[in-house]
């Protein structure tokens, strides 16, 4: 049986191939998306928020995996995804009931991680994980999403 440990550092291995494929970038931000929901079972939705080009204090959706959601557009600050951007670090939140900043994209999000992108110093983007289950984040979790979010950061 695969340990945690190995099933991220194989998941991760694919993820860094994805990368140097000569596919579009947003093939591969999408990519890396399905990779995650579908290899770690608490990954319910995965997807990228990118910074606005236009508005620098404003979060458009990017490419995602699991259910639509209204939340196309999020301002700096608000909910936990413009928390994590306004803060410029990760954002945990294992029990979203907790949370009185909290954009619900379902009743059935429980939990959500949100990991800043970084260009340069700049804040370019976020990966956004919800999962259905209270307190599924590690500190594996945390710290294999970050080398993810840094590796899909080269790409824009």
């Amino acid at each position: 049986m695969v340990n945690k440990t190995q099933l991220l550092d194989t998941l991760f291995a694919r993820i860094e191939a994805l990368v140097e494929s000569p596919i579009p970038v947003s093939e591969k931000l999408l990519g890396i998306c399905d990779m995650l929901r579908e290899v770690v079972p608490h990954y319910d939705w995965v997807g990228f928020y990118l910074v606005d080009g236009e508005n620098k204090r404003e979060l458009v959706l990017g490419p995602f995996a699991g259910e639509p959601t209204d939340h196309v557009r999020i301002p700096f600050g608000k909910g936990i995804c413009g928390q994590a951007a306004e803060r410029g670090e990760t954002f945990v939140v294992q029990d979203i009931s907790e949370q009185t900043n909290y954009l619900s994209c379902s009743i059935d999000v429980k939990s959500e991680i949100v990991l800043p992108m970084f260009k340069g110093g700049e804040l370019i983007g976020e990966l956004d994980i919800d999962s259905h289950q209270t307190a599924p984040f590690t500190d594996e979790d945390e710290g294999f999403l970050e080398k993810v979010a840094a590796k899909a950061a080269c790409l824009l």
